[in-house]
């Protein structure tokens, strides 16, 4: 058996140090209870801004809305920075392999990222959120095939799928297609109805599904920063919901709302290869014959200098 841990906690928003520092803390409390894999929310480091629209409409911004930009970007983090640094000298000492979603800040460009990070390996993988939603196309940038990473665990192969890129099929095929056994879903969706996609997913793809999703108040983020749209939830922004899934569809543990927790589950990864008797999306149930998926793994480039 192989011990997992999804956690559900509030971030520090736009405090890339202290966003760590909590994540520190926590993988040390994971490590404590066994687990051997944690699974953080999206936008746990960096901070994911629910509410808030940075002082743009169609055709205007605002200076007071760049402001706010700037502080988002001040607390994103770098592949090659401390934080990230950090993470992977967590992991080493506890022993834990780690998917942590993070805002990652390439060049001028915000990326809703996951990070894969192994003991004494450091990172061995991240995925760029393909497709950010609705508006938050505004601050961050779009993904590409380059990062569709997975992990090798003791446990089986990690993949991660981030938020609504769960409702696009053929993102869902293609971590499939990568013998994806323990799929992670770090979210922001906090929807009673998230379980239902999470159950579907574990059953079409056979696998076990680990979704984060944090709990966050309104307190948590800077008083000057505003939540322009008020959220079903009033002064939690964010209400959890995380879950954590076996192949057959089965709840292990979950779902939690309204509190920080961290759910544990232990998992067999055999339960994988019985549960494909009846059914393989991309094998034995699949009708290639019928129906075929290309995967543009390349990076995609706007500037390429040639001598």
């Amino acid at each position: 058996m192989y011990k997992v841990a999804v956690v559900q906690a509030a971030s520090v928003p736009f405090d890339a140090d202290a966003a760590t520092t909590r994540a520190e803390e926590l993988i040390a409390e994971v490590a404590a209870n066994g687990a051997e894999l944690a699974v953080f929310p999206e936008a746990f480091i960096g901070g994911y801004p629910k509410g808030t629209s940075f002082g743009t409409v169609i055709g205007t911004r605002t200076d007071v809305g760049r402001a706010q930009y700037e502080r988002y970007v001040r607390g994103a983090v770098t592949l090659e920075g401390d934080e990230v640094a950090r993470l992977e000298r967590a992991s080493a000492e506890h022993g834990v392999h780690l998917v942590v979603g993070v805002i990652e800040r390439l060049g001028n460009t915000l990326y809703c990222t996951a990070l894969m990070i192994a003991p004494g390996e450091g990172l061995v993988g991240k995925h760029r959120k393909l497709m950010p939603t609705a508006t938050e196309r505004l601050v961050w940038g779009f993904g590409d095939g380059s990062t569709l990473d997975t992990m090798d665990t003791p446990g089986g192969r990690v993949g991660t799928v981030i938020c609504w890129e769960n409702y696009m099929p053929l993102m869902r095929q293609a971590m499939y297609a990568k013998g994806v056994q323990i799929y992670c879903a770090p979210t922001a969706d906090d929807r009673p109805s998230w379980q239902s996609t999470m159950q579907h997913i574990a059953i079409e793809g056979r696998t076990f599904v680990l979704s984060s999703c944090q709990v966050i108040t309104r307190d948590a983020f800077p008083a000057d920063h505003p939540v322009e749209h008020e959220v079903p939830g009033g002064d939690i922004l964010m209400r959890g919901g995380s879950v954590i899934i076996d192949p057959a569809g089965r709840v292990l543990a979950g779902p939690v709302f309204d509190e920080e927790t961290v759910l544990y589950a232990e998992i067999d990864p055999d339960e994988k290869v019985r549960s494909h008797l009846d059914f393989d999306a991309v094998g034995h149930y699949s009708r290639p014959d019928v129906f075929t998926l290309t995967v543009n793994e390349s990076a995609a480039e706007s500037v390429r200098f040639t001598r």
